[in-house]
């Protein structure tokens, strides 16, 4: 038998792989995440002793899987090209530079604010998606752009796609356990069903996430500022730290009330609406604005690595086209259809869930393997992305040679996004699927064999063992690893739910701040996943530069796991949640 040390070692090669790649030879992921698949495809035939028709058939269902995320992708660079076409990115431009001309305040409205609106309702990377384009309409550098979007997508997170991380992730990993428990003569835990467990972990990763959405704004404008900014001053971003006081306390208060009294379900959504339409009104007015302005400067003096493919700085006087209600109508029937289709009372829903189902089952004949079908109704990238931009096609007067611009330069640019994306993915189910072999069923079914533990419960377990008393400090990482791997804040929580729990037993630990540290955890790695970078390099025009974007939104993602040990220790000290 293999120690889990030496299979944690191994379990990481094609993770290093990836980065070395990626941000150390500056390798594009379309040429990246092939090889590290392939090592990984190798090392499970090898090393984890899987048939090889097996590796072949999850690397098959990582496709299909990729293929719902591709949909997403392609349907937000649809709009963003068909907008463009319109005259309603220019329209916006010209809008929010009457609310705001200070660059500062616009990455706060729509990075931080309108992305926590959409992760709220819809998730599954669609918020970067649809705000880094808007932000290069602005005249942002597409760079900077996609790092902002990226490092903003994290507090919103766990409570994204109507609870879904929690709801989906811990109901699918620790159902079992949290009933089994409840049942134990002398149980003192302060829930006593599933669902009430889940408002409890939902309550306490608030508490990981307020201090977070304050510090993460202030930190990000100096960053951009530091690194995208004329002066290249941190100071310059610092200043504006009133302004991102404001909005944080405008989101961080519907979020936290609707959290503690109804659940995971709709705290991002209902604070990022409530708080987009306060901070607007504040920046209009002036509330909480630096007295002096701030932009990135003319883009002559832009370095050339800031930019891409794609590119809305032009030096031309900006002009409305249209009305600003018919130019932000897109984003408006976006939201709205976000929002009707994820509430479980109503039945769009259901019926968007049940037709239009693409089904993967026993892919190669492997049973289990088939977990993956793609809802082709349900999928934002068909309802509501590609849906409203056929409608904006006529509710904006489109020329028919434009819309086909639009449709036809959409297309060109998801080559790149599909190998990289569907290496990737593949790569993901290879490692999820390692830690069981069919070969070896009839044995384990015999207690002769038992199976080795998968790549990423290696790589937790052999951490969790170095780390021991100061786990908790460290507790968050173990979930930005799982997202990381898998690109996903729900799926995180599925692999690694019931590793946290059993670690915080083993440590006579409080599970429930353990297990919602896990939670905060997998938001935060989506500021580093391949997955999610991949997407926003493709919308902005990056292709090829997910390397530089890691080696920037690694800094946010250590400071957010730093700040979240450092809470977790705070409320194991007051005894929060004593089991």
């Amino acid at each position: 038998m293999i120690s889990t040390s030496l299979l944690a070692v191994v379990g990481l090669i094609p993770i290093l792989v990836a980065l070395v790649l990626m941000v150390g030879m500056r390798l594009g992921a379309m040429k990246a995440m092939p090889i590290a698949w392939l090592s990984c495809a190798v090392l499970a035939v090898l090393v984890w002793g899987l048939p090889a028709p097996y590796v072949f058939a999850l690397t098959l269902q990582g496709v299909s899987s990729a293929a719902s995320v591709l949909i997403i992708v392609f349907g937000a660079l649809l709009i963003l090209h068909t907008l463009q076409y319109s005259g309603a990115m220019e329209t916006i431009q010209y809008g929010m530079q009457g609310i705001s001309k200070d660059m500062r305040v616009q990455a706060i409205i729509i990075g931080y604010m309108f992305s926590a609106f959409i992760e709220g309702a819809a998730g599954f990377g669609t918020p970067a998606a649809l705000a880094a384009p808007l932000l290069l309409s602005l005249g942002f550098p597409p760079l900077a752009a996609a790092i902002i979007c990226l490092a903003f997508n994290s507090f919103p997170v766990t409570f994204g796609a109507v609870g879904t991380p929690i709801i989906g992730g811990f109901g699918a990993s620790l159902k079992a356990v949290v009933e089994a428990a409840v049942i134990e003569p002398g149980f003192q835990g302060n829930f006593h069903s599933l669902d009430q467990f889940l408002k409890v972990i939902a309550q306490t990763v608030t508490l990981y996430h307020a201090p977070m959405a304050i510090i993460i704004s202030i930190f990000m404008l100096g960053f951009i500022t530091r690194f995208f900014g004329p002066k290249r001053s941190w100071r310059d971003g610092f200043a504006a730290w009133k302004f991102c006081v404001f909005a944080a306390i405008s989101f961080l208060v519907p979020y936290m009330i609707l959290a503690w009294l109804l659940g995971p379900e709709i705290p991002s959504l209902v604070g990022g609406l409530v708080g987009l339409g306060i901070i607007m009104f504040g920046a209009k007015h002036g509330f909480c604005v630096p007295k002096e302005g701030w932009t990135f400067g003319p883009v002559s003096k832009w370095e050339k690595d800031w930019t891409g493919e794609i590119s809305f700085s032009g030096t031309g006087e900006i002009k409305p086209r249209m009305s600003q209600l018919m130019a932000w109508m897109p984003y408006i029937l976006i939201g709205l259809i976000l929002v009707i289709t994820r509430i479980d009372k109503l039945p769009f829903k259901a019926l968007m869930n049940k037709y239009g189902v693409i089904a993967f089952n026993n892919i190669l004949g492997y049973k289990g393997v088939s977990d993956n079908s793609i809802k082709l109704l349900y999928l934002p990238g068909t309802i509501p992305f590609m849906l409203i931009a056929i409608i904006t096609i006529f509710m904006h007067k489109i020329p028919k040679d434009k819309a086909s611009k639009a449709w036809l330069e959409t297309l060109k640019k998801m080559k790149a996004a599909t190998i990289s994306l569907c290496a990737s993915v593949a790569l993901v189910k290879i490692f999820q699927g390692s830690g069981v072999n069919p070969a070896r069923a009839a044995e384990v079914a015999a207690g002769t064999f038992q199976y080795l533990p998968s790549m990423p419960l290696a790589l937790a377990t052999a951490i969790a063992g170095l780390l021991g008393p100061v786990y908790p400090l460290f507790a968050s990482f173990v979930g930005g690893l799982g997202a990381f791997i898998t690109g996903s804040n729900t799926v995180s929580d599925m692999l690694f739910g019931l590793f946290q729990w059993d670690i915080a037993g083993q440590l006579h630990l409080s599970r429930i701040v353990i297990v919602a540290a896990q939670a905060v955890g997998g938001a935060m790695g989506n500021m580093i996943c391949v997955h999610n970078i991949v997407a926003v390099c493709t919308v902005v025009g990056l292709l090829n530069r997910e390397g530089d974007i890691i080696k920037k939104t690694f800094w946010p993602f250590l400071l957010y796991g730093i700040v979240v040990g450092i809470v977790a220790y705070i409320l194991l000290g007051i005894g929060y949640s004593a089991f």
